[in-house]
């Protein structure tokens, strides 16, 4: 078997991380979610079986975290079996949930069957936002659910994306994680796919406001804070790309609920690479061979400044789906990046973002994730935000 070459030009290395998105179906309606916005024409969920030949093959062939997600996993009815196999196979597995679906009797019988770990997610410190972000009444259920998985012995880890529309709640964010007796909080600013990508007006915060987080973020770690905090900065508010992934097919696999194999959860809008359905093929073969998961490894697909960048060996270029989304060029530079001849794309948003409320341009609505019609929802925000 011809083995392709990582990003450093050694033998590939071995995926570590499994991310198995169960599925797109989710009862919350989202307005920065990452699901791919056509995901209601996107074909029918893998069955119970599927999913154990991909645990197995990823498994043999090195993957030891299995990351199970969506939209929302506890829609499938079949989790703890999938959970079950997990943990027979070896697996160190992760739950990446919103609660919704999930009652103390499910926590158990996640525990029992082998979870790991369980990551539970809120739009915000306060039922009205939450609610409205959500699209539904979950704010309560999402606390209730919190208290269990800290009754059942699991680590408490919550997950709070930022924007603009509950960035300036950071101090009751965190007050609110510590009233529920948390032991970790990601605090992630939104990154702009799928959803997002489309809200990108309506959710980047000003450079202010994600001043003002990270300010009260660093304050609570100096000041000796029971939490581990994690303040991700958005894209948008860099110079320079994240290596997305840690590079392309090098540590992450990620499988879709229709079975195509990707490189990271965005990358199907990416044009002209055909990604290799985990059915019809095996996961040695799809990560060591496929075209798809060999496309960007390596350096020799990248123009410049890329090319000849030091960095390059640090960022790969940056993200392909950035970029594509960005240019219309999935081989361009991420224009993230301060040396992209596009970074303009970024700083003009970044700008506007920053305007003026009476300057900027408010005549899209935030279109909130919703699978069964695409027309735009007009909803206006709680009292009080920008």
């Amino acid at each position: 078997m011809t083995q392709p070459l990582r990003h450093d030009a050694q033998t590939i290395a071995r995926p570590l991380w499994l991310l198995a998105e169960l599925t797109y179906a989710c009862p919350l309606q989202c307005p920065y979610c990452s699901n791919p916005t056509e995901m209601a024409q996107i074909g029918a969920e893998m069955t119970t079986d599927d999913w154990f030949k991909v645990l197995r093959e990823a498994r043999e062939l090195g993957a030891a975290q299995l990351g199970l997600s969506g939209g929302e996993p506890l829609v499938r009815r079949d989790l703890e079996a999938i959970v079950a196999e997990g943990a027979r196979l070896g697996y160190y597995s992760n739950l990446i949930t919103s609660g919704i679906g999930m009652d103390e009797a499910r926590v158990n019988a996640l525990a029992e069957a082998g979870l790991d770990h369980i990551q539970i997610s809120f739009q915000a410190s306060n039922a009205e936002r939450n609610n409205f972000l959500a699209g539904s009444n979950t704010f309560e259920q999402k606390k209730a659910m919190a208290r269990a998985i800290k009754a059942a012995g699991y680590p408490m880890v919550l997950n709070i994306v930022l924007h603009r529309h509950n960035i300036d709640d950071i101090d009751d964010i965190i007050a609110m994680a510590e009233s529920l007796d948390a032991d970790y909080v990601e605090l992630a600013n939104t990154q702009y796919y799928g959803w997002a990508w489309h809200n990108r007006a309506q959710l980047l915060p000003t450079r202010e406001q994600l001043n003002h987080a990270e300010s009260v973020t660093t304050r609570y770690r100096d000041n000796g804070g029971r939490m581990k905090l994690y303040f991700v900065v958005p894209d948008y508010y860099q110079d320079r790309p994240k290596a997305c992934m840690s590079g392309w097919g090098d540590l992450f696999l990620n499988v879709a609920p229709d079975g195509l194999a990707l490189p990271c959860h965005a990358a199907r809008q990416l044009p002209g690479i055909e990604f290799p359905d985990v059915r019809e093929h095996d996961i040695a073969w799809i990560w060591n061979e496929s075209p798809a998961f060999n496309h960007f490894r390596g350096f020799d697909w990248m123009a410049e400044p890329c090319r000849s960048c030091v960095e390059k060996h640090d960022d790969f270029g940056g993200c392909r789906c950035q970029a594509f989304m960005l240019t219309g060029d999935m081989y361009a530079t991420d224009p993230v990046c301060a040396k992209s001849p596009s970074h303009h794309l970024i700083t003009d948003v970044v700008a506007e973002a920053n305007a003026p409320t009476s300057a900027r341009a408010e005549a899209q609505p935030i279109v909130f994730r919703n699978p069964k019609n695409s027309k735009r929802l007009h909803a206006t925000p709680p009292a009080g935000e920008r």
